[in-house]
């Protein structure tokens, strides 16, 4: 469990690194302690993110939101699914731009990546595309938030680490989002399965 006086969270090794494989990220840049230094297989685990952690972590899962949520603005037919669309974008558009004006590097698709990328794009139209696009923010944002969380969990603020504070003032402002679009995309869920 990562903890601090504000936020408590339950992220183990396996949902973390099961996330960012699963976005496209791989895990080369986290400094996770082992499963064995950690006390064993599902033990709690710390981890040391940088800002530059942060930056990479996100950047990935902010790309496919983009390509995808281009999509969907013209393919999404449920009304709150369309609507999400257009805040996604949004959003998306804002994150990659800022992640890039920090020479944030885009990595490849991996596989999983592609496939939810060739799954949206081949969905057909109405309720099978929206769950497709849907389905795949909501998974998105989770890990996007909790890994929000656990950067901010897990850094004390440095004043004299300009690039530190750039990252956790990013991370503070894109949690907010990432939440509200766990909610969001959570009811949306419920709506086209009812």
């Amino acid at each position: 469990m990562i903890q601090d006086s504000k936020t408590s969270i339950q992220l183990n090794r396996r949902t973390l690194i099961t996330g960012l494989t699963a976005t496209g990220i791989g895990i080369g840049f986290l400094n996770v302690n082992s499963t064995a230094q950690a006390g064993g297989a599902g033990a709690p685990m710390k981890m040391g993110l940088t800002e530059r952690d942060f930056r990479l972590g996100v950047i990935g899962p902010a790309e496919l939101s983009l390509i995808t949520s281009r999509i969907a603005v013209n393919r999404a037919t449920q009304a709150n699914a369309k609507e999400f669309a257009g805040f996604e974008l949004r959003e998306a558009v804002a994150v990659t731009t800022v992640l890039k004006e920090l020479s944030t590097p885009v990595p490849p698709m991996d596989a999983k990546a592609k496939a939810t990328l060739t799954k949206i794009q081949s969905a057909a139209p109405g309720r099978e595309f929206d769950l497709a696009y849907i389905t795949a923010q909501h998974e998105n944002h989770i890990f996007l938030r909790d890994l929000a969380t656990a950067y901010l969990s897990n850094t004390v603020p440095n004043e004299k680490a300009f690039a530190e504070q750039q990252g956790r003032h990013l991370a503070t402002l894109a949690l907010n989002q990432f939440t509200e679009h766990v909610e969001l995309t959570a009811r949306i869920l419920r709506e086209l399965q009812s």
